[in-house]
């Protein structure tokens, strides 16, 4: 447990995260976009807080599912998955996903690295062949016990026929690994975050472990397994390597030295006992650090159920863009559902919140704060006021940016993404409620230059905050405020290169004033569609 009590000392100046890889499919519904916003929003937050971050993704190309669904497609399976593999980053791309690599379980180096993992399990004495009988779930690649049944069915794919195999497989001795995990979770609870789907696995490892088999026999669609090329390897020593993989795992010893061991693992709720309790192990098998933590996300549902392919109840990602704009959707979707339990989502509720939130309070503030410095002040926006000089309802918004930067930080550093918004959008509130209670068209109209400049400074200066806030959650909006406003923020499109958020978050931190530029709306109103938007 030597490697796993090291992994806890995070490196302050790198951070290193992915999400789970994705089965193939033809295109990404929204809800399967949802974790990979989710952790593109952490990853621009770590960039922001200065650490070099490293984001990857990926696909999961190798399940018994794509020759199937190749052959029904009159393809080889090799194609299909690269025509996929294709619609799927641009989609990741069209999301504004800062990935720096999209791992996909068919590149050369992966394939080295799963052969290498099952190597090293096999050296430690913890491969062996035996024979399993039970169902198969084709939509998760996974083995059901009885009791995970539900009327005979897979709970996640209700309408999927379950498979009876009867097969000749290698095994992986995760059942060697009982007592060592059970001293990872006394020592590390928050290995497995957050705690109520920590509890499950907790309760899975309570009931004993069983090994799980490594290998699949009679295809020749996947990674040949080391010593027997009829068996090819299965899942898990191929799918989870994929974390590996994307810190140079095993042919750039440098790099993998620099990002492993992974700080972040982002996954759905549904995919805990595999990165919980296998992943470990397979990790402790090959005599590899452990990642500092797995952080399981809910799922979006629509009224009341999970949404999958397979029932038909998904959200169109494109339609959904369409409506609302690329940052409208990565808002929504994260201001609506809390990342670390299930939401419930419609499109009435959907446009109800942007309208609220984006067009008319934060869109509102930004427009109008431009807007009345370049008509009253030709755009000129003096100093703030010293702090000893500052009237009370200065100070008071001063504090109430004080207070949501404080409640924003933790909100990020425990993946509460839905609290963070929560916290930026109590800063737009108390920013709006400033200008209505300081009325600077009044002061213009009464001549009063001198307060007119230092309240709607006050307001830029609210905004500018903003602007840093929403950065990690809809970049191209939080650089089009910061563009209004005449401060460009010092970053790059993914949020590197800054001098750190601590900076970018105090009050005041440019005192001498600028210049603001034009003023465009920035979420404009989404209207309800003629049709039952319920």
């Amino acid at each position: 447990m030597a490697e796993g009590a090291d992994a806890l000392m995070a490196d302050a100046d790198r951070f290193y995260l992915t999400t789970a890889i994705f089965y193939p499919s033809p295109a990404p519904p929204l809800h399967s976009l949802f974790e990979v916003i989710g952790a593109d929003a952490v990853a621009r937050y770590h960039r922001l807080l200065g650490q070099d971050t490293r984001f990857t993704t990926g696909m999961d190309e190798h399940s018994a599912q794509v020759e199937l669904l190749a052959a029904s497609h009159g393809s080889e399976p090799r194609a299909l998955v690269d025509e996929w593999a294709e619609v799927w980053r641009g989609a990741f791309d069209r999301f504004d996903i800062s990935y720096d690599r999209f791992i996909r379980t068919t590149d050369a180096d992966h394939v080295r690295a799963s052969i290498e993992m099952v190597t090293r399990a096999q050296a430690a004495g913890d491969i062996y062949k035996g024979t399993y009988a039970g169902w198969y779930c084709p939509g998760d690649n996974e083995f059901k016990t009885d009791a995970q049944l539900v009327d005979g069915h897979c709970p996640d794919h209700p309408t999927l026929d379950l498979q009876w195999l009867e097969e000749e497989n290698y095994f992986f001795a995760l059942s060697r690994y009982q007592g060592a995990l059970e001293e990872l979770y006394a020592t590390n609870p928050s290995f497995c975050e957050p705690e109520h789907f920590r509890n499950e696995v907790l309760g899975w490892l309570k009931e004993g472990l069983r090994d799980f088999s490594v290998s699949r026999a009679g295809s020749s669609w996947g990674i040949p397994f080391p010593g027997d090329p009829e068996h090819r390897i299965y899942v898990w020593f191929d799918a989870l390597t994929n974390y590996l993989t994307g810190a140079g795992f095993p042919d750039d010893p440098a790099m993998f030295a620099r990002y492993w061991p992974a700080d972040l693992h982002v996954i759905g709720k549904n995919i805990t006992r595999f990165h919980c309790l296998y992943w470990p192990a397979m990790l402790m098998s090959a005599g590899l650090p452990l990642p500092r933590q797995v952080f399981a996300h809910g799922f979006m549902l629509l009224r009341g159920e999970k949404m999958s392919k397979t029932r038909g109840n998904v959200l169109d990602a494109d339609s959904a863009v369409d409506l609302f704009g690329v940052d409208g959707v990565r808002y929504l979707v994260l201001r609506e559902i809390p990342f670390d339990r299930d939401g419930d989502v419609t499109l009435e509720g959907l446009i109800r919140r942007f309208n609220a939130d984006l067009a008319n309070d934060l869109g509102n503030l930004v427009n109008r704060t431009v807007s009345m410095a370049n008509r009253y002040l030709s755009g000129d926006l003096p100093a703030l006021a010293r702090a000893d000089a500052q009237p009370d309802a200065d100070v008071e918004l001063r504090s109430a940016a004080t207070a949501a930067v404080t409640a924003y930080q933790p909100a990020m550093e425990r993946k509460h993404l839905d609290e963070a918004l929560a916290a930026l959008m109590g800063l737009v509130r108390a920013a709006n409620g400033y200008a209505e209670s300081q009325a600077p068209w009044t002061l213009s109209k009464a001549g009063e230059p001198d307060r007119l400049g230092t309240v709607l400074a006050v307001m830029a200066e609210a905004c500018r905050i903003l602007g840093h806030l929403m950065a990690p959650f809809t970049p191209v909006a939080a650089r089009a405020l910061h563009a209004q406003l005449g401060v460009p923020a010092p970053y790059d499109e993914q949020g590197s290169g800054g001098p750190g958020l601590d900076q970018l978050l105090a009050w005041g931190a440019l005192p001498n004033g600028w210049r603001s530029g034009d003023a465009q709306p920035i979420f404009p109103r989404v209207e309800f569609p003629s049709e039952d938007a319920s």
